[in-house]
């Protein structure tokens, strides 16, 4: 039987999801790459439990995640089940509803139908009641923004989700969505964009100047950027990496001559801060505390362990982030 740890609070830092409330720790775990029927479920579990032994509250899914879609959902409802019936209120549980689910015209995109059919099937997988955070995973440019915050409102009206978010919505609406939920009475909690030091388009796109200015919290995907961030194509492309593989989310073209130099010199900096490089990407998207939260996957306790101890090192001085940018941004 599972019982976590005494001090999981000690160490890890949580910030104020935009003006609500709620507080997520600094690293959230992402259950969208390995967890799922070809990874084997010990592992699965044992990951969940070090995460919430090391302060790691909140596990981030959508309804497609696995492979196959639904199966992260599954995975994680059977750990809930096995080893965290007692600690349901110490976890914040996301998921989301927006890319395709099933086949048909009611298994994607944004409509009333769709979202909360999603959901519906969502909280069958995990076995919950409600989930914490319900997200609209993507714009619908044919349904009204009307129709797909109010399947949000109607979520969190039947109990079947504490806070709404989106996630990948442009500042423009992102800010009409916020609008409307708040003449719902439900207000925006949290966008989720895409963000690291190689993919600067919240910055450049005023994504987090608009959720600045609206009192929105940001919890980002890909800070590591598909693994290109984590030391692993520092001398090259690995056989058994990511880039190596058929995987449509980054293929061997993408890791160039001029890029490995790249995050060789980037390494450089992590290396003079005790960091790895992935701990140095990590810490980059954390800076200032503008994010709220980084999502991160783990195929192994240790590899979470290594994760999060970027938590020990978050400051950077106008040196340190100069240098970065000469190199990401010549």
């Amino acid at each position: 039987m599972y019982t976590a740890h005494p001090d999981r609070y000690a160490d890890m830092p949580y910030r104020r999801t935009g003006r609500s409330g709620l507080k997520l720790p600094a690293l959230s775990l992402g259950l969208w790459h390995n967890f799922g029927p070809d990874r084997p479920a010990e592992t699965q579990r044992a990951i969940l439990r070090r995460a919430f032994d090391l302060g790691v509250t909140h596990f981030d899914l959508a309804n497609n995640y696995g492979p196959p879609p639904g199966a992260a959902e599954s995975a994680l409802g059977t750990a809930l089940k096995a080893d965290f019936g007692p600690y349901r209120d110490e976890l914040v549980i996301s998921t989301k509803a927006g890319y395709l689910m099933w086949p048909g015209p009611y298994g994607e995109w944004g409509s009333r139908k769709y979202l909360l059919s999603s959901l519906d099937q969502s909280l069958a997988r995990m076995g919950l009641d409600y989930v914490d955070i319900f997200y609209s995973h993507r714009y619908d440019p044919d349904t009204p923004l009307e129709e797909t915050m109010g399947a949000l409102h109607a979520a969190v009206q039947q109990g079947k989700a504490l806070y709404v978010g989106v996630s990948n919505y442009s500042p423009e609406q992102t800010r009409e969505a916020a609008r409307i939920l708040a003449d719902l009475g439900t207000p925006l909690l949290i966008h989720q964009p895409r963000y690291s030091m190689l993919d600067r388009r919240p910055e450049e796109q005023d994504l987090l100047a608009t959720l600045d200015e609206l009192q929105v919290g940001s919890i980002v995907y890909s800070p590591l950027e598909q693994g290109l961030l984590t030391g692993r194509y520092l001398d090259g492309i690995p056989e058994d990496s990511r880039a190596a593989s058929d995987s449509p989310f980054l293929n061997s073209d993408a890791v160039t001559e001029e890029l490995v130099g790249r995050l060789r010199a980037l390494d450089e900096i992590a290396k003079s801060r005790g960091q790895t490089l992935a701990q140095l990407a990590l810490a980059w998207v954390l800076r200032g505390g503008r994010v709220t939260s980084a999502l991160v996957g783990a195929s192994s306790p240790q590899q979470l362990e290594d994760t999060v101890g970027t938590i020990r090192n978050l400051d950077f001085d106008a040196e340190e982030l100069a240098r970065i940018d000469a190199i990401v941004q010549p």
